[in-house]
């Protein structure tokens, strides 16, 4: 993540935590009781003065500089913009305070600036990505909302326009759900839950004061149901950490990326501590992820989920496979990419990055290089192809200048893990080999990789037509069956775009850098 500052693309104005800061242009009642009317020109005089904004001067430009905000039109844009908290965006103002004695000119360009202000948050979101990551190559939605705002006020369909900006998908609509749900259980909680101490481990069949507080919290998050929602059984003392509670604590640990070992450690009550507006943070961080993102992907394609360390291999539209990957580790963050996979190697060679040659290798000698199957190529260090090497028994290679692929990996164990951010930044893939078989099918090169793999050589085998990767980054997502899940924020990325939506940094969860190996 760069430090450059947040940008919001508009080029109207530029957000601060609370609202965006529009100039205060009064809502003029239409009731004032003026008789005397500027002429047209002295109107278009007065717009051209206060249409400062690139978009707002073409909006104009595009009408004919006149106004256009008829009180219909202005309950029209209240209406749409009182829903603002099914988008996560009701922190955010979006119109300015009503100020007195305001012309019918400044009152018109107040109404066009908040409604191109709302209509790119929607339709392109709040924050501009390319300004929180040095790498962001996913396409972009690209809207015309100055000519979308003039036909949509001339058809009186300015809300349906407006709505139908953000993205019309299931998911969306599901994390809007789980969004508005959040928050009205925060609301509803009467001040601040206790936080559960963190000190020593609960094992199942152990006793420990803080038992009936992990209950409570396990039942309010809904792993914990009817009798069983912080009820022991009978005979059995609140404090005993029962069978039924450690089911619910591997659950949770589950959905946010833990080891599920039903074990009550530091991170399990960091997990356990977070409330419902910090789940709320998450959820409208994750719709706003989704509104940076072109509406029609693909429909054959790879998406990789890199804060859930998952992959989604599309077909025509239809998910048919899924699995577990290993990305980057913090420091090593694997990028926000859109880079297609044009050819499948078989028995790759690892050529080892410079970066990794000076750090992690900087000291190994002939026998460490012999024994790792390295030779020393060309000023580079390289291992052979064989079972052994990094990259494993297959390559995905793919069009980017990031070095950025997928690949097989040696140390398959590594996928039990319930915490994958452990590479140099490629992704490992589950099964690759499985994974490689199952594209080369569906591209109608089977038997030529077959043939390759089996070669025990370095081979290539080119795909017919290259198959889309998305890398994305959703902490909050839809799994498999339909449910919202909130998993750790493994990077710390959603800080700056939580507060661009007017969050305050609330709790949240990271990932430790780990040392596993010296694997891309």
């Amino acid at each position: 993540m760069t430090s450059k500052k947040l940008r919001f693309c508009c080029t109207l104005a530029a957000s601060t935590a609370l609202s965006f800061a529009i100039p205060a242009i009064a809502m003029q009642a239409s009731s004032r009781g003026e008789t005397a009317q500027p002429s047209p020109k002295a109107t278009e005089s007065a717009l051209r003065a206060l249409a400062t904004e690139p978009d707002v001067q073409r909006f104009y430009a595009h009408i004919g500089w006149h106004p256009v905000w008829t009180d219909a039109r202005v309950q029209a844009l209240k209406d749409t913009l009182a829903r603002r908290a099914d988008h996560g965006l009701e922190r955010l103002r979006f119109l300015p305070e009503p100020a007195p004695a305001e012309t019918p000119a400044a009152r018109d360009v107040a109404f066009t600036r908040a409604a191109l202000l709302y209509a790119h948050a929607l339709a392109m979101g709040v924050v501009d990505p390319k300004s929180l990551h040095a790498v962001y190559t996913l396409p972009r939605p690209a809207p015309d909302l100055v000519d979308g705002l003039a036909k949509a006020l001339e058809r009186h369909d300015l809300q349906p326009w407006l709505t139908g900006l953000a993205p019309g998908d299931a998911d969306y609509a599901r994390l809007s759900e789980a969004y508005r749900t959040a928050v009205a259980k925060q609301r509803a909680e009467s001040g601040h839950a206790d936080t559960i101490a963190a000190a020593g481990l609960i094992r199942p069949g152990e006793r420990d004061d803080r038992v009936p507080a992990i209950a409570k919290q396990l039942a309010a998050e809904g792993y914990l149901l009817g009798t069983e929602a912080g009820q022991p059984q009978a005979g059995a003392p609140a404090s005993l950490y029962s069978n039924a509670l450690a089911d619910a604590v591997r659950s949770l640990q589950r959905d946010y990326g833990l080891a599920e070992d039903g074990v009550i450690g530091p991170r399990t009550i960091e997990v356990l501590n977070l409330g419902p507006a910090d789940r709320a943070r998450a959820i409208a961080v994750a719709m706003e992820r989704l509104r940076w993102l072109d509406r029609t992907p693909p429909a054959t394609r790879i998406d990789v989920n890199i804060a859930a360390a998952r992959l989604t291999y599309y077909r025509d539209g239809v998910a048919v496979d899924t699995r577990k990957v290993i990305v980057g580790k913090p420091g090593r963050e694997t990028p926000l990419l859109s880079s297609p996979i044009y050819r499948l190697v078989a028995n790759p060679t690892w050529t080892i990055p410079k970066s990794i040659e000076n750090s992690e290798l900087a000291h190994v000698g002939p026998d460490y290089l012999a024994s790792h199957n390295m030779v020393r190529r060309g000023g580079y260090i390289v291992q052979q192809p064989g079972p052994d090497n990094a990259l494993g028994l297959v390559k995905f290679d793919m069009v980017n200048d990031q070095a950025i692929y997928l690949h097989d990996t040696s140390a398959p164990g590594l996928f039990e893990r319930s915490q994958r951010h452990l590479s140099h930044g490629c992704v490992r893939v589950e099964d690759a080999l499985g994974f490689a078989q199952r594209i080369a099918e569906d591209e109608g090169v089977g038997g030529r990789w077959q043939a390759a793999s089996a070669s025990g050589e370095q081979s290539f085998v080119p795909l017919p037509v290259r198959i889309p990767v998305r890398l994305l980054y959703q902490n909050a997502f839809v799994d498999e069956v339909g449910r919202v899940t909130v998993r750790t924020d493994p990077y710390d990325w959603n800080g700056p775009v939580a507060r661009a939506l007017g969050f305050d940094d609330g709790a949240h969860t990271t990932t430790k850098a780990d040392a596993i190996d010296i694997g891309p």
